[in-house]
């Protein structure tokens, strides 16, 4: 049974991967602009913004479930636009700085949909945390981002910003934004605090980019 499970599923994941790659063909053929797939995923995750902020006590649940689905929507903008850059020989510097920019203010709108409805709520303390998750998510990105214009690579720690989707789905498709919240703002917390150390020891030891001084 184990067997033919894994075989169903090895078959289900090789299909996905040849539709995926068919549609990443079509865009390409299609001339579709990489950074304009990158601001379609901005958009669409602003949509499900707009319905973490538009809940309330009646209709809580559902908007939150409709949200979940449209973070999973957003996330095929997310799987095809570097394909499509590649496919189409439109890699740049500014494709990547772009792509990144963009993905922060993306995960920001999801937030600030939650401030919204917690605010709505009068729910200071779910404010006040998911204030704090917006932060520690976006130290996450910040503290990668520094770290590597001095030791070149930062790739440690967990709590990037697919898994928190991954968890912001299932908060919202299971109600339970709480707990996922929680995870976030922990979690994230202690990646930043991962990175630092790891640069720190890093440029201790010396291995930093050329021209860069080592830590004292």
């Amino acid at each position: 049974m184990s067997g033919r499970y894994t075989s169903w599923t090895s078959g289900f994941g090789r299909a996905c991967g040849v539709l995926l790659d068919a549609i990443v063909r079509l865009l390409a053929l299609a001339h579709i602009n990489p950074n304009v797939l990158t601001v379609m995923g901005l958009v669409v995750n602003t949509y499900a913004a707009f319905l973490f902020g538009y809940a309330n006590g009646d209709n809580q649940r559902r908007m939150f479930f409709y949200a979940g689905l449209v973070i999973i929507g957003s996330g095929f903008f997310d799987l095809v636009d570097g394909r499509v850059a590649r496919l189409s020989n439109r890699v740049t510097r500014f494709g990547a700085f772009f792509d990144s920019v963009v993905d922060r203010y993306s995960d920001a709108s999801l937030f600030f949909g939650l401030l919204v409805f917690y605010s709505r709520g009068n729910r200071f303390f779910y404010v006040v945390l998911t204030a704090l998750v917006m932060i520690s998510a976006t130290m996450v990105s910040y503290a990668r981002a520094r770290a590597e214009s001095l030791i070149g690579t930062c790739r440690v720690g967990f709590m990037e910003r697919p898994e928190r989707l991954v968890l912001l789905i299932l908060g919202g498709t299971f109600d339970r934004m709480a707990p996922a919240l929680w995870v976030i703002s922990l979690v994230s917390t202690i990646t930043v605090i991962h990175r630092i150390v790891y640069t720190w020891q890093e440029t201790k030891a010396g291995r930093t980019l050329p021209g860069i001084p080592s830590a004292i």
